[in-house]
């Protein structure tokens, strides 16, 4: 077995802080911290997920009201040993070159486009702790067949768990966190069209 590398070992015995991502420079890109553990992500995106982040990052910024930032590809620092990387979020901070992570009180909505290797991450945990951080909105995206269906969760504030507010399908249509209008079948190419 080849030993890890120097900057791989935790700083403490009961792992990694929030504020460490900021000082691994040698971390892969898409580094993420989950109770206090490193989460990389080092498998090769499929062009179905950027495609479809990359679309749907531009109709989130065409359709967003002044005051709220588009952010991908950004960390949410939740507590001090859980600092997700979620693919696109909303908030309501203003734009800062420099930031590099959000505070969870800031963000709107969360947006998880499932891969095969992020898929419990997405679909229990991340689910969970985004609930438990308060974040208000968040989307649950699935490749159904090369087309993408949207699973929306809004936040229950005297459970302080997600609860279902839809299965979307080629069209989506939400009033929260604002009024957002999306033709899903636009997103990403289907095979062989």
């Amino acid at each position: 077995m080849t030993a890890l590398p120097d900057w791989m070992i935790p700083p403490r015995p009961e792992g990694w802080l929030a504020e460490d991502l900021d000082r691994l420079p040698e971390a892969p890109r898409h580094t993420e911290l989950i109770d206090g553990a490193l989460v990389f992500m080092l498998s090769p995106q499929r062009a179905w997920h950027s495609r479809l982040v990359t679309m749907l990052t531009v109709a989130l910024m065409e359709q967003a009201p002044e005051g709220l930032e588009v952010g991908r590809e950004m960390t949410i620092r939740l507590d001090e040993r859980n600092r997700p990387e979620p693919d696109l979020l909303v908030a309501t901070t203003p734009y800062d070159p420099d930031r590099t992570w959000f505070a969870p009180k800031d963000v709107q909505l969360v947006v998880e486009v499932v891969s095969p290797e992020s898929a419990h991450r997405d679909r229990t945990v991340k689910l969970r702790k985004y609930a438990q951080a308060g974040i208000p909105h968040y989307w649950c995206i699935e490749d159904e067949d090369g087309a993408p269906v949207v699973h929306v969760y809004e936040l229950d504030e005297p459970t302080g768990a997600y609860a279902p507010a839809g299965i979307f399908r080629h069209a989506l249509q939400r009033e929260l966190p604002f009024e957002i209008g999306l033709d899903l079948d636009k997103l990403t190419p289907r095979k062989g069209v």
